[in-house]
């Protein structure tokens, strides 16, 4: 019998975190929240830790088109040292091009959008990939 795993995907910004849960059985993953990236940002997502009894954190890393790494993705990696004292394994997930992937869906969906809609479903778009490839 397998165990469910859930985990928790971020797209990290500077000014907001879009925010994902997903788990290992059904590999679907799912808009949570978009949280501001604030002093408060390690207690908010340490509360969507408990609530959703979160196994792994799966972050979005930026990168170039051609593959290197960016500022923003420095910046992600300095995000994610905030996030080592929760002690909870955390994982980088490659997320080229995930605002356009998310922006194209909710176009699809026709119907009205925010910044913050684009930032859930870039997170959901990076949790799913990791779900597919890891085999999670």
């Amino acid at each position: 019998m397998t165990s469910e795993n859930w985990y928790l995907g971020l797209d990290v910004g500077e000014k907001r975190i879009g925010v994902a849960v997903g788990d290992n059985i059904v590999k679907i993953a799912l808009p949570i929240a978009v949280i501001p990236n604030d002093d408060e940002v390690i207690i908010n997502i340490e509360k969507l830790l408990d609530k959703y009894n979160v196994e792994k954190i799966i972050v979005g890393l930026p990168r170039n088109s051609q593959g290197e790494e960016t500022a923003q993705s420095q910046f992600v990696r300095d995000f994610i040292e905030k996030l080592e004292p929760l002690d909870i394994p955390i994982i980088l997930q490659d997320e080229s091009l995930t605002s356009v992937k998310a922006e194209e869906r909710l176009k699809a969906r026709k119907k009205d959008y925010s910044r913050e809609d684009i930032d859930a479903e870039s997170a959901v778009i990076i949790l799913s990939d990791f779900l597919e490839v890891s085999g999670a």
